[in-house]
């Protein structure tokens, strides 16, 4: 070979080296730029449909509440069925919520710590008002307590009325409403174990005690969530009420029944207000259980957890230390 050729041939430009199992720089870039615009597409469609089903129309009814102004909106609030109507709908989900938050922590550390025949079968029940209709619900209880129901005549021989009646609406409301304490707390049940408690108890702790200094404290944020969810699913409730309620205006009606009652009869200030009512009520509930479950409910959560430690030192004999599990049971 000329030295000429050699010249030429050391001029070239080699090759890059590409290990085995790599891309070259610009086909990196160009799967990076591909996998990009796919992340891109898949959130603008979950943001679309999420903005069509959920935003838009909530929006759209805060919109129609107030394109007249403020006063049609004051006015309806201040209309007497709308007001008995949102005072039922509170009393109700504050019935409600307690039962279910007792009941709940109960059938939980039931499920969790116990072993029984029927333990299964439980399990399945309590995912009942899941699966079950709210109408279905309220049609079961009628028949049940209504006036030619199981237990309807008995109790209306000694003058308690379940059904067309608070006693029932408040039923259905806990019914619906049940599993959402049991499903939150179950699972923090079986992570927690029972290392502590079994700790608790080797220390001369009673039952009762142990459940308040172990074990409330650490399903706490479960409880809480718990009740969130119970809140707002008994604030909307509509099915199942409106089946029992009988829909007296000033008596029986719900703020759901409310709005469905002057949509009707195209009051339509009044449903729009009713609405919004709801949704408002609905977002602050869900605004604090997201409060709590971010980064942002920490100062929330450590001032709980300083009362929770307040109280316990309160509870110690005065001028002692804080007594431990092993004190008094």
């Amino acid at each position: 070979m000329s030295a000429t050729g050699v010249a030429s041939g050391a001029a070239q430009p080699s090759a890059p080296i590409v290990a085995p199992g790599s891309q070259p720089a610009g086909g990196a870039q160009a799967v990076s730029y591909g996998g990009r615009k796919a992340r891109l597409a898949i959130r603008a469609v979950g943001l679309g449909y999420l903005a069509l089903l959920l935003a838009l129309p909530v929006a759209l009814i805060f919109y129609r509440t107030f394109e007249g102004g403020i006063t049609p909106v004051l006015t309806a609030i201040k209309a007497p069925a709308f007001q008995h109507a949102f005072w039922l709908t509170v009393t109700l989900t504050a019935i409600a919520v307690p039962i279910n938050t007792v009941f709940g922590v109960v059938t939980a550390l039931a499920l969790v710590r116990k072993r029984f025949p029927g333990r299964g079968l439980l399990n399945a029940v309590i995912d009942l008002p899941f699966a079950l209709s709210p109408v279905v619900i309220g049609l079961s209880l009628l028949l049940v307590y209504g006036q030619g129901g199981w237990f309807g005549p008995a109790l209306k021989s000694i003058g308690f009325q379940v059904i067309f009646a608070i006693p029932g609406m408040a039923l259905a409301t806990i019914f619906v409403s049940l599993p959402f304490v049991v499903r939150e707390v179950v699972p923090v049940l079986r992570e927690i174990g029972t290392d502590q408690e079994e700790a608790a108890f080797t220390l001369g702790a009673s039952p009762l005690r142990t459940f308040w200094r172990v074990t409330l404290p650490a399903i706490r944020w479960g409880v809480i969530y718990g009740v969130v969810l119970t809140t707002a699913r008994s604030l909307g409730e509509f099915g199942a009420v409106s089946i029992v309620s009988g829909r007296l205006s000033g008596k029986t009606e719900t703020l759901t029944l409310y709005v469905e009652q002057r949509y009707s009869e195209f009051d339509l200030a009044g449903a729009y207000t009713a609405s919004v009512v709801l949704a408002l009520l609905a977002l602050a509930v869900l605004l604090a259980m997201n409060v709590l479950q971010s980064g942002r409910g920490s100062r929330a959560r450590d001032w709980l957890s300083d009362l929770v430690r307040f109280r316990s030192r309160r509870a110690t004999p005065s001028g002692g230390a804080p007594t431990s599990p092993a004190g008094q049971g």
